[in-house]
């Protein structure tokens, strides 16, 4: 990955972690997305999707399969315990413990790094979900037509878990 962009994502990632928005309130948090998505030249946005939900489109023609990628964007009413990080949550009470800033800055990765990349054809949905820590946020936005207003043949999303012992590693680097 260009050295800029990694630069830039871990500074998006800090700036959500140092300012959390809880499930249910995650206006300032989907305002920082739609930005971020126009500074990377997407136009296609769609916001307040099933409460603070935004829906982004990218398209390149010569294909009609159309997949989407969903990232969570709500924290959890937790109180940041530690003190000496400089990126902490300036939120009293409200923090990323379960890495949602990491999987929001990862979709705006993988937005950057689509809108780069003229190699893919067909429709790629860019789905930021609120309320995912217990708030319906999957429900509320289906219920306000997800897969009607933005059709999708298939949809993929991914959870950390924060704590669990890592694995040892099964991959191989191609010589």
């Amino acid at each position: 990955m260009d050295p800029t962009l990694a630069e830039t994502l871990t500074r998006w990632r800090r700036h959500l972690h140092a300012n959390p928005s809880l499930t249910l309130h995650e206006g300032p948090t989907a305002k920082f997305v739609v930005d971020k998505l126009r500074e990377l030249g997407v136009t296609d946005i769609v916001t307040d999707v099933g409460g603070h939900g935004v829906v982004a489109t990218l398209h390149r023609p010569g294909s009609n399969r159309s997949v989407g990628l969903r990232a969570d964007m709500d924290a959890l009413p937790i109180e940041e315990a530690a003190q000496d990080l400089a990126r902490r949550s300036t939120n009293p009470g409200v923090m990323h413990a379960c890495g949602h800033d990491g999987h929001t800055t990862a979709l705006l990765g993988a937005a950057a790094l689509l809108m780069q990349d003229e190699s893919w054809s067909g429709t790629v949905r860019l789905v930021f979900q609120p309320a995912e820590e217990g708030g319906g946020g999957a429900a509320s936005m289906v219920r306000d037509g997800l897969f009607r207003r933005f059709p999708m043949d298939r949809i993929f999303g991914w959870h950390n878990w924060p704590g669990r012992p890592r694995a040892p590693s099964r991959c191989m680097t191609a010589r």
